[in-house]
């Protein structure tokens, strides 16, 4: 088999990335926008040495769980990858992706419970980051590239975003602001960054520029309140200089209004500024952080919630823990988590600003001895250092592990259980709709 080859392929499996894989001369193929049951002819765009990359060239027999995709710019936005499957074959993929890993990479022969979902796959997100165009309009990267895709209505985002998408566009193009290129570094507008509170309604638009202002930034925000009303709560300029590819620095500057909006999250009211985390499923995130609770309980005793952000784990818990301390290293998310406290007159919780791994080993130093610890990291997962502190200096009871990459969750399961931490019970959660990505929560107990 080689590059520009047709092949005949039967589909049998899933990737964890949402490619369809089958098998041609004992090699694995790997072809996007397949289906488990589709028989296809495929063309060949890579071949290595243990495996093969293929497209659809024709569908000969369709899998019985493929549905007609309803968005134009499926197939080539990098965002979903499972719209042209029904939703349950998609839940029965993340299910078996998180197993698997758990049992192959972190070696627990241990079963997740079943996959919680609350069948929402439109509008659910509350917070979308626009590339713009050189036109003017905004989209999303394709795969695996910066090429953008313009799609301003996308199915995942709520319906109010393609509207203050097209505000933007328009003022935009009068403006006089130019866009910014990757390429040479010049230009000014970089991204349009919109997030949206579920349950108050609250909005916040954030222009991320290659500057330090922007031109008529008055009439922007006139047509912001024209559409939105009272719900359009504050324009916020981010400051990005840098020749990267990261969206946001952190340097904000308000244009109109306070910086910040607010939702409201398992009871907890809650401040958000542009850089605080903040899970973009809001009603999925109240069940995924309920679970946590279960799995904690933190009843009287003292929780240590590692990569806090802006504190919502740890204050959803607040209530029946004796004590809560948030740890966390953006300082906007600090200052907000320490706000929301006060402002919910939660006086058992207090936040550090510091990278996890040094402020848990601060902790551990001055003693302090939480009896459960709650981890929520990024994609890249705990360092084997943090793992350490945890486990030998803090010896908790319970570890709750948040987990937005099942790969690393079980990376750090094969490491937590050679420090004496086992696997317990774990629960997939479906916060990314067709998406690829699934988040988990695991229950960790110290070994007797």
């Amino acid at each position: 088999m080689k590059k520009n080859d047709i092949i005949k392929l039967d589909i049998d499996a899933m990737s964890s990335q949402g490619s369809g894989i089958g098998r041609y001369e004992g090699l694995a193929v790997f072809v996007p926008m397949s289906a488990v049951g589709d028989s296809l002819r495929v063309k060949i765009l890579k071949v290595k040495s243990n495996c093969a990359f293929g497209k659809i060239e024709e569908i000969l027999t369709p899998s019985v769980t493929r549905c007609e995709p309803d968005c134009t710019a499926f197939s080539r936005c990098g965002g979903c990858v499972y719209r042209h499957i029904s939703y349950g074959e998609e839940l029965s993929i993340k299910q078996k992706a998180v197993e698997d890993a758990i049992k192959r990479i972190g070696k627990a022969d241990l079963d997740a419970q079943p996959i919680v979902s609350n069948n929402k796959t439109y509008g659910y997100r509350n917070k979308a980051q626009y590339p713009i165009s050189e036109n003017y309009s905004v989209g999303f990267f394709a795969s695996h590239s910066h090429r953008i895709v313009e799609s301003e209505d996308c199915r995942l985002q709520p319906t109010i975003f393609a509207d203050i998408c097209e505000i933007f566009t328009m003022w935009a193009k009068e403006s006089g602001n130019s866009v910014y290129s990757e390429e040479t570094h010049k230009g000014l507008l970089r991204h349009l960054y919109i997030r949206k509170g579920e349950v108050t309604g609250e909005i916040m638009v954030c222009l991320v520029i290659n500057g330090n202002s922007i031109n008529s930034p008055e009439t922007l925000v006139e047509a912001l309140k024209d559409k939105l009303g009272d719900c359009f709560k504050t324009l916020v300029l981010n400051i990005n200089k840098e020749k990267t590819n990261v969206i946001l620095s952190d340097k904000c500057v308000n244009i109109y209004g306070d910086g910040y909006i607010y939702d409201i999250l398992c009871g907890v009211k809650v401040r958000l500024s542009p850089l605080s985390f903040y899970q973009v499923n809001h009603d999925m995130a109240e069940l995924l952080y309920k679970k946590a609770a279960e799995y904690a309980e933190c009843d009287n005793k003292t929780v240590l919630d590692l990569y806090c952000g802006a504190g919502t784990i740890g204050l959803s818990m607040a209530q029946s823990a004796k004590k809560i301390i948030g740890v966390e290293i953006i300082r906007q998310a600090i200052d907000d988590a320490r706000f929301n406290a006060e402002n919910n007159q939660i006086n058992n919780a207090e936040f550090i600003c510091g990278d996890a791994k040094d402020a848990a080993k601060q902790l551990a130093d001055k003693n302090i001895k939480p009896d459960v610890i709650v981890v929520d990291p990024p994609r890249k997962g705990c360092s084997s250092e943090l793992l350490g502190t945890i486990a030998n200096d803090f010896s908790p009871e319970k570890l709750v592990y948040v987990s937005c990459d099942p790969a690393t969750l079980a990376r750090d399961t094969n490491i937590l259980n050679s420090f004496g931490y086992e696997l317990k019970e774990y629960t997939p959660f479906d916060l990314f709709p067709r998406t690829a990505h699934c988040e988990t929560v695991a229950k960790f107990t110290r070994k007797v």
